[in-house]
């Protein structure tokens, strides 16, 4: 019987602390992590990287005297619907692990990760991802509100690591515009519960972050056995699709 998460999406603000989780994670032994977290060995599936390169794509465009294609010359997009594109790569990635090795699972979880805000939100991020993904997932989601997701993005900033998942950062315009607006509380009531994603009922967790917990070794790996025990418990509870 499977003893690990299958399939986790690590979801919240942008610098809510998702890349910081990541980071711990892989910093205790793969028997501890299973122990303490369900989580075994695993792979990340961000979508930083995705659109990273979509950035480097324009830029290489541009520099030879053509259209860029998804953003604009101070890296807006051209057309919203280009953030489900980059859902749909991770279903793609998550898809292309499955069919190299079809017990990928069975010994490693995967943890898929992003931040959505604005009118393209988490609600229809999630309703671009595969069913295969969707039908094995449980969801964390970190919740710190609009100005210490601001405050933290600022702070993890470092212009020589832009492309690093764990330094990259947004100007506060940007910030504004993106992601002021989050549809999270919309989506879900209370730490607990399920979600229904086109007939998926998918069970979600809550981590509060703020006051910030993530900085603080010994805190973080006492609230992540608590997140991580909550969601294990939801994921054998759940209704069959």
């Amino acid at each position: 019987m499977q003893d690990t998460f299958e399939v986790i999406a690590l979801i919240g603000r942008p610098a809510a602390g998702k890349s910081e989780v990541i980071d711990y994670l892989k910093k205790e032994s793969v028997e501890r992590r299973k122990k303490r977290f369900r989580i075994g060995a695993f792979e990340e599936i961000d979508d930083f990287p995705f659109v990273w390169e979509t950035f480097e794509i324009d830029d290489i465009l541009s520099k030879h005297g053509r259209e860029r294609l998804f953003t604009t010359p101070d890296y807006y997009f051209k057309d919203p619907f280009v953030w489900n594109l980059f859902i749909e790569r991770i279903s793609l990635e998550f898809a292309k692990r499955l069919a190299r090795d079809p017990n990928y699972l069975k010994d490693t979880t995967a943890i898929v990760e992003f931040a959505r805000g604005g009118p393209n939100g988490f609600r229809e991020a999630f309703s671009f991802l595969s069913d295969e993904i969707l039908k094995r997932a449980g969801v964390v989601y970190i919740n710190v509100s609009y100005e210490e997701s601001c405050r933290k993005n600022r702070r993890r900033c470092d212009p020589k690591k832009a492309d690093s998942i764990l330094f990259h950062s947004l100007p506060d315009e940007k910030m504004e515009f993106y992601y002021k607006i989050n549809d999270w509380d919309k989506m879900a009531t209370g730490n607990d519960g399920y979600l229904t994603i086109r007939g998926h009922t998918v069970p979600f967790s809550v981590f509060n972050n703020e006051p910030e917990v993530t900085d603080k070794p010994e805190e973080l790996g006492i609230a992540l056995e608590g997140v991580f025990g909550r969601l294990w418990k939801r994921m054998q509870e759940k209704p069959r699709d």
